[in-house]
């Protein structure tokens, strides 16, 4: 886990085309993040719903597991452990109030296969044309509090603010996190809303808190049809895309620096400007 530079932290974005099947999943996710692992990744990033992309969105609420116990957040514990790596494990399905529901949530296991953070997607997206319909609502209930996670690698503090898909679309969001490393950013936009607005806003929300963004995403056409629109992304904290997978299967990876952190924030300290 050491890193030559203590300031700086190597990460990877994993990018998938998931399907209904939850075994298929886990080893496609499992492969990638071995293969970034092998690369020097610190850190790694999984896809909102990398688990299951089900052929009807009722298929997650059949594969929901309790909170703390289940083969998917077993198998998650176990592939962070073998890989010794911090793993933001995308988002699972956990049991909700509703029984009919889930919650889409974000954990992060450390190196030694512990839970160390967890994020229930807040925003709810809703979508509808005369060829699209997209409705979470209906099976996922929301979550209420923002979260982060502080991680310590040689010595050094890294702050990753949670955050997932929708809630892109909400800096005030961002803003309540306050001042973070990196927002990491599990997603699975569709091809239509991605197109035009993905990229546009995640190097806005790298540039007004002043911090990187790395997006990992679904990236092609699924089983149930659906078009995902990819582009996992890595982004600094003057708005530059550092590197990027438009679709398919893998990984990017890069460096979050420290120093590059303080340069972005100590010759425009916007934050710092702040007035509401």
């Amino acid at each position: 886990m050491s890193n030559a530079n203590p300031l700086e932290l190597k990460i990877a974005g994993i990018q998938m085309v998931s399907t209904p099947g939850l075994q298929e999943n886990l080893e496609t996710a499992s492969r990638l993040i071995k293969t970034a692992a092998l690369n020097g990744a610190q850190v790694a990033v999984l896809p909102e719903y990398f688990c299951i992309m089900g052929l009807k969105d009722t298929d997650k609420v059949s594969a929901r597991e309790v909170f703390g116990s289940g083969p998917m957040q077993e198998r998650l514990a176990a592939i962070a452990k073998e890989n010794g790596i911090y793993l933001v494990a995308g988002t699972i399905p956990l049991e909700a109030k509703n029984p009919n529901k889930v919650l889409n949530t974000t954990l992060v296991f450390n190196p030694d296969g512990q839970r160390v953070g967890r994020y229930d997607k807040i925003h709810l997206f809703g979508f509808q044309t005369s060829a699209e319909r997209y409705q979470e609502s209906e099976t996922i209930e929301a979550g209420e509090e923002p979260s982060m996670v502080k991680i310590t690698i040689d010595g050094v503090e890294w702050k990753l603010g949670l955050s997932i898909c929708y809630d892109l679309r909400f800096p005030e969001l961002y803003r309540t996190l306050g001042q973070v490393d990196c927002h990491i950013i599990p997603a699975a936009f569709t091809y239509t809303t991605g197109k035009d607005h993905w990229e546009i806003l995640l190097r806005a929300r790298a540039i007004e808190n002043q911090c990187y963004v790395l997006a990992s995403a679904q990236g092609g056409t699924h089983q149930n049809q659906r078009r995902t629109w990819g582009n996992t992304m890595l982004i600094d904290p003057w708005g530059t895309v550092l590197s990027a997978l438009p679709e398919g299967e893998g990984f990017i990876s890069g460096v979050l620096s420290k120093d590059k952190l303080n340069e972005v924030r100590s010759k425009l300290p916007a934050l710092a400007h702040r007035k509401l």
